[in-house]
């Protein structure tokens, strides 16, 4: 008989409060992604445990009549406290909610577990977040097979598009585009982003002022490719990415 019981260590990509005193947890974990509920956890230990960012190790039952697994234990295998400083946290909620939008409940994926993980370390550790956040976005997206199209036209499929697409957050080429064209760093950026090492990438950052339209693109694809990702809003409001 197939235990009901399981052991799985994840982070805490999402976090509800119901009005019961539950906790409504998403984690990605090495095996997947689960949504599990700890009854009563606000009343509990696991309040502090379950909280958003956090990598815990949780033991789960899972009955068949019922929608979500119940988190019976919990523990805490490691924090990343400098996420919840105001010019870090917008980046990790957005890079967590656009994790959850990509991966799948159930979904076997190790390398994303791993990529997620090392973007909330990025983001908590490095001296430039929003780089950071940049940069895993689109690994991420990359990962899960959303890269956007750089190298033709996304239109016409004419080769080497340097302009902007404003609509889908691609390129486009001078015929396709009434918008001049990218700068020749921000191009770079944008064909070579799926293609080089995280490394590379670090060491070779975009200056500040070239960002915000590169933060435009890359919300416009993903608002047509994967949905709406409502932590767009707090970088919109701290002048990141543009109206």
């Amino acid at each position: 008989m197939k235990s009901r019981s399981t052991n799985r260590s994840g982070i805490v990509m999402r976090r509800k409060v119901t009005p019961a005193g539950d906790i409504i947890v998403t984690l990605l974990t090495p095996q997947g992604k689960i949504k599990a509920v700890a009854r009563g956890g606000v009343r509990g230990q696991q309040a502090s445990r379950l909280n958003l960012f956090h990598h815990v190790g949780v033991q789960l039952y899972q009955t068949p009549q019922a929608d979500l697994a119940t988190v019976q234990q919990s523990i805490l295998e490691g924090a990343l406290p400098r996420l919840s400083e105001p010019e870090r946290h917008p980046y990790a909620h957005l890079l967590s909610e656009l994790a959850d939008a990509l991966f799948q409940e159930g979904e076997f994926s190790e390398q994303a577990f791993d990529l997620y993980a090392g973007s909330l370390r990025g983001v908590s550790r490095h001296p430039d977040p929003e780089w950071v956040a940049l940069v895993m976005s689109y690994k991420l997206l990359a990962l899960a097979g959303f890269a956007p199209r750089t190298r033709h036209c996304a239109r016409c499929g004419a080769a080497d598009p340097s302009h902007p697409d404003p609509l889908g957050g691609q390129l486009l080429c001078g015929a396709c585009s009434n918008q001049p064209p990218h700068p020749p760093e921000r191009l770079e950026f944008l064909r070579e982003v799926p293609r080089r090492s995280v490394r590379a990438l670090m060491d070779a950052p975009l200056m500040a002022e070239q960002r915000p339209a590169v933060w435009r693109s890359l919300e416009r694809f993903v608002t047509v490719q994967i949905g709406s990702v409502q932590s767009w809003r707090s970088l919109v409001g701290g002048d990141v990415v543009g109206a």
